[in-house]
């Protein structure tokens, strides 16, 4: 009997690493035969996890959604992760998960060993978090577009851009990218034929429509909205090779503010984009490194004015 339950147990930790397992495969895991797997996926349905079973090419064993959740399989490290986790979720951008993760956190904490707990506590302990006035984000909406994306259904919202009035949008959700402490859809916009970046905290009134896409050959995610929040929504792009390794630089310089790249083993290209011409050079020039600005030109005219200005300041006395 023991025996039997250790291997439901590890079934159940199978159904929940993957979406789906083949009975071959189950079996294989587990040591046993596809017979044993079929009795053991019964012993999980009567204790109420919903496990679901599709015939054919690409069929298999899921665990599906029930009216509860049913308990999950965690390790010491899972267990820890998660209860961190939700910590930092109390304060985060979503709205309406920090006060959800409170409750979930005091869930976990009633059924933590003891010395998991110690862990969770030395942790928080040493930890602080600054909180800061930012975007948030509606959680409904960010859990109806990652069902999207993950279902590959079109979804109708209406978005307000940095300028102009709001406007309805019919997209082809692909991906959810988070960055810093806003959250960016990349998406297919219909209307517009082209690939677009969304931020969710611009978003409101997201709904599915139940119609289904095939997927498109998308470019990659991190990259696009990397290069849309830097560069695109700006009036100046600035090239600038610095000299210093891409790793070095890249620690300095967030996704959000620049995209980097090496240009060899000892330098690196930057490519930030900026409304301010003035303000782009003081930046440039608050870095540690040697650099060349690549383009544009007038970028080099504010970064010349800017080097006049210090130095008269330099030679002035009080």
């Amino acid at each position: 009997m023991a025996e039997t339950t250790a291997r439901v147990l590890r079934l159940l930790d199978l159904l929940q690493s993957r979406p789906v397992w083949s009975g071959t495969e189950l079996g294989a895991r587990l040591g046993v035969t596809t017979r044993s797997v079929r009795r053991d996926v019964e012993r999980l349905r009567e204790l109420g996890y919903p496990v679901n079973a599709t015939q054919g090419a690409g069929g298999g064993y899921q665990l599906g959604a029930g009216r509860r959740l049913p308990p999950l399989l965690l390790d010491d490290d899972e267990a820890v992760a998660i209860a961190v986790c939700l910590r930092v979720a109390a304060g985060g951008t979503v709205e309406g998960v920090g006060e959800a993760a409170v409750r979930t956190l005091a869930k976990l904490d009633q059924v933590l060993p003891g010395r998991l707990r110690g862990q969770v506590e030395a942790i928080h302990a040493a930890t602080v978090t600054l909180d800061h006035p930012g975007p948030v984000v509606d959680a409904r909406a960010l859990l109806l577009l990652a069902r999207a994306v993950r279902g590959l259904e079109r979804v109708t919202f209406t978005y307000t851009g940095v300028t102009g009035p709001p406007s309805l949008r019919r997209v082809e959700p692909y991906r959810l990218v988070a960055t810093g402490r806003r959250w960016y859809l990349l998406a297919f916009d219909l209307d517009r034929d082209d690939w677009r970046t969304f931020r969710l905290d611009r978003l409101t009134d997201a709904a599915a429509t139940g119609w289904r896409f095939a997927p498109r050959e998308a470019p990659d995610a991190a990259d696009y909205v990397r290069r849309a929040i830097s560069q695109s929504a700006y009036d100046h792009v600035a090239r600038v090779r610095i000299e210093a390794p891409e790793p070095v630089v890249a620690q300095r310089i967030p996704p959000s503010v620049g995209t980097v790249t090496a240009d060899g083993p000892r330098r690196c290209l930057l490519e930030a984009g900026g409304s301010d011409l003035d303000a782009m050079a003081m930046h440039l020039g608050a870095l540690p490194w040697e650099l060349t600005v690549l383009d544009p030109p007038e970028l080099r005219e504010a970064m010349g004015r800017q080097a006049d200005r210090l130095a008269r300041a330099a030679r002035m006395r009080p």
